[in-house]
């Protein structure tokens, strides 16, 4: 039976707005492992369903299709919030703990 996983992918590091921060990816799980070519040293697979991924605007969408494709899903934890946003002018406010390191 073929198996997915459903989740929020992380913003990527380069980038600070929240556009496109609500979407969701349905991921399908290796179905057999992955082995190493000894002439190359690349990794293989013959797993093509291991290279597909799909996106969704919501998570109903997401596991709608996965109901209507009869494929069993489980929802990843959704990733915590630790971004704290700051102001320039907290570098040079009195109350800051950290020494200056410039």
């Amino acid at each position: 039976m073929t198996r997915a996983r459903i989740y929020q992918p992380s913003p990527p590091a380069t980038q600070s707005g929240r556009a496109k921060d609500s979407r969701w990816v349905l991921e399908y799980e290796p179905a057999q492992p992955r082995f190493s070519d000894g002439l190359t040293g690349w990794t293989g697979s013959g797993d093509m369903r291991s290279q597909i991924r799909l996106r969704f605007k919501t998570r109903a969408q997401a596991e709608a299709y996965a109901k209507r494709q009869g494929i069993a899903y489980h929802l990843a934890p959704r990733r915590a919030e630790t971004r704290r946003s700051k102001s320039y002018a907290e570098n040079f406010s009195p109350q800051r703990r950290q020494a200056w390191t410039h």
